[in-house]
């Protein structure tokens, strides 16, 4: 193999890039030996026997691909969990869950003539004060006080 060490050097500079960069072409090689000036390997570079190799980086296809999978929901299990359930979700973010479903139950029941208006008031109260666990919670406690007939849906 010839020594090509100048044309490189020489391509280096006028491609601006590290020596390690300049791809030269193995089947041109007689002709890129007879080059010796800067104006020589300028036409080499023009007719493509001499490049500058891309920059090797990092692909984000898979982090992309595990990005989208994680906005789906998936990745969630419990092997990729840190922290407690409380700090994964606010404490704030789960009243405001809890109290919007059982406000929105209430509503629908006295809507739909269910519930009198004055147990409404005071089961909106209580769910405000947050005697509810959920809205399975305050059904069965508008069964207990007689509001609701016992059995079967709301």
């Amino acid at each position: 193999m010839s020594d090509l060490s100048n044309q490189r050097r020489l391509a280096s500079l006028i491609l601006k890039c590290g020596e390690n960069r300049v791809w030269i072409d193995g089947q041109r090689q007689d002709e890129i030996i007879d080059a010796v000036t800067r104006q020589d390997i300028r036409t080499l570079i023009k007719s493509g026997a001499i490049r500058r190799r891309s920059i090797l980086g990092t692909s984000r296809v898979r982090a992309r691909r595990h990005a989208a999978e994680v906005a789906k929901g998936r990745h969630a299990g419990p092997g990729s969990r840190r922290g407690t359930p409380a700090s994964r979700v606010s404490g704030k973010s789960r009243w405001m869950r809890r109290i919007r479903a059982q406000r929105e139950l209430l509503r629908t029941l006295r809507d739909e003539e269910k519930i009198p208006p004055g147990a409404y008031r005071r089961f909106y109260r209580q769910a405000k004060g947050g005697m509810f666990r959920s809205r399975a919670h305050l059904l069965l406690n508008l069964r207990l006080a007689g509001v609701l007939p016992a059995g079967g849906p709301p």
